[in-house]
């Protein structure tokens, strides 16, 4: 008698994904990309305009198109990486933003400029979330530390090097692009970022993943787009009826979007942005403190760029290299942060606002006693402090947030960090921008850039007492 014995192969778990070094590398340079375009084009805005015959309002959408879809769908695009995979919508996010950027770069008249740049904020929306979602989810430990670290730095030098990248370029004229190369150099990042991704970067997603929360998602958008299109572009337009009704109506979206993801919460479902999230102290306490930091951040360099090429007469260049010493230091004091964060804790982040205070502080000083010769050297002691302020605590603001949130959740809380910081960022623009213009005819260029100095100030203040309420210790 033959007896058959029914056998069953049976396989190992599959092993946790992991981010190499490569990988890592690859994420960092898609994820200096979208923060790099929110800034390089301040310095170029007076070329586009002069080469399309665009005017200031038309100028200002090129700026806020971007930062308006960037900003509404982040928490989108962290939702749809949990559900179908973040490194599928990252490769994908990042084939759109090339293409996107190719669209800018040969865009013919300024109305196109500005829809090819609505089209790359989105597609910066759909890679962003990924690239933090990613690291949450392929590390641990110390190895996490030092990649939310570097992703920080990477994120702040990205947000300085921007300006001064688009003043060189736009000077350079290479090949008789002029301003199109601040596009058009995305381009060939995006291939050699995609090969590299290709290979090196692991596909992670939920366990379990939820459909895409349809009501939350049209609420949110709603809320955002009610808040930053009138600051942004009310100056410009003269401040008509639209604006004031869309501030209006801005309160009463934000309570009905809490109130319908409260309710998906307890009925059991996930909501675009579960109110339980803001229950992690961390979290909570961290993205309080992006918004005055990102306001202060983007308002001072949309008002500094126009400074000095309108009032101090400098070139593009001049202009973006003015502020080079600010990205040297952010870029060596970064690589110390995760030390000093091990010996001192959160504290490091207080000190952090000390020292860019003293900075913004010593800019103000140097504006009022040197106007119009302000450039380079008037400005260097101010930017030394700066910077090395703002590397104390950005990357470690960014570690905060995300310090207590589960890898199953990493894509929404990635997208609400992104959301929060990329709204305050076109806030800042939008307010101190329109502080600084407004200020202008009355009290001249000098006044209205010192008493713009003096409110970012505020802003670090603010920032730095905050800073006291963090925990002491990142998990």
């Amino acid at each position: 008698m033959t007896e058959t014995i029914a056998t069953r192969t049976v396989r190992p778990p599959a092993a946790t994904p992991s981010l190499g070094g490569v990988g890592l590398f690859t994420v960092l340079l898609a994820a200096a990309l979208p923060l790099i375009d929110f800034f390089i084009v301040n310095v170029a805005l007076p070329t586009i305009g002069r080469d399309l015959h665009a005017s200031e309002s038309v100028l200002e959408l090129v700026v806020a198109g971007y930062g308006l879809a960037y900003a509404v769908l982040l928490v989108l695009g962290g939702r749809l990486g949990d559900l179908f995979g973040r490194r599928r919508f990252f490769l994908g996010g990042m084939v759109a933003f090339g293409l996107t950027s190719l669209a800018c770069g040969l865009a013919p008249d300024a109305w196109t400029l500005v829809a090819a740049r609505v089209a790359q904020g989105a597609s910066a929306a759909a890679m962003l979330p990924q690239i933090l979602a990613t690291i949450q989810a392929a590390t641990a430990g110390p190895r996490r530390a030092k990649a939310m670290g570097l992703y920080g730095a990477t994120a702040g030098l990205s947000m300085v090097a921007g300006q001064i990248l688009g003043g060189v370029l736009v000077a350079a004229d290479i090949a008789g692009t002029g301003w199109r190369a601040v596009f058009l150099v995305n381009v060939p990042v995006v291939v050699v970022g995609l090969l590299l991704a290709a290979r090196a970067v692991p596909e992670t997603r939920s366990r379990h993943p939820e459909p895409v929360d349809g009501p939350g998602t049209v609420l949110l958008t709603a809320s955002l787009l009610a808040l930053l299109a009138p600051l942004t572009e009310g100056r410009s337009a003269g401040w008509p009826l639209w604006t004031w009704l869309s501030l209006v109506a801005f309160p009463f979206l934000a309570a009905a979007f809490y109130a319908v993801e409260r309710r998906a919460d307890r009925q059991g479902r996930t909501p675009l942005v579960p109110p339980s999230l803001f229950a992690l102290t961390s979290l909570r306490r961290g993205l309080v403190m992006i918004l005055p930091f990102s306001v202060g951040f983007s308002g001072f360099m949309f008002v500094i760029a126009v400074a000095l090429q309108r009032g101090a007469g400098l070139g593009p260049v001049r202009a973006g290299l003015a502020l080079a010493p600010m990205a040297v230091v952010f870029f060596f004091v970064s690589l110390a942060g995760p030390r000093l964060v091990a010996r001192y804790g959160t504290r490091v982040v207080t000190a952090g606002a000390l020292l860019q205070g003293l900075g913004i502080g010593l800019m103000a000083l140097a504006a009022w006693r040197s106007w119009p010769d302000l450039g380079l050297v008037e400005l260097l002691p101010g930017a030394v402090f700066a910077g090395g302020g703002q590397a104390l605590q950005l990357p470690i603001i960014y570690r905060v947030v995300l310090s207590e949130v589960e890898p199953v959740r990493a894509g929404v809380g990635s997208g609400v960090m992104m959301t929060t910081q990329q709204s305050a960022l076109a806030l800042g623009v939008a307010a101190l921008g329109t502080l600084f213009l407004s200020l202008v005819p009355g009290s001249g260029m000098r006044d209205a850039l010192v008493v713009t100095l003096l409110t970012q100030l505020g802003c670090i203040v603010v920032t730095g007492l905050l800073s006291l309420r963090l925990p002491r210790t990142i998990g």
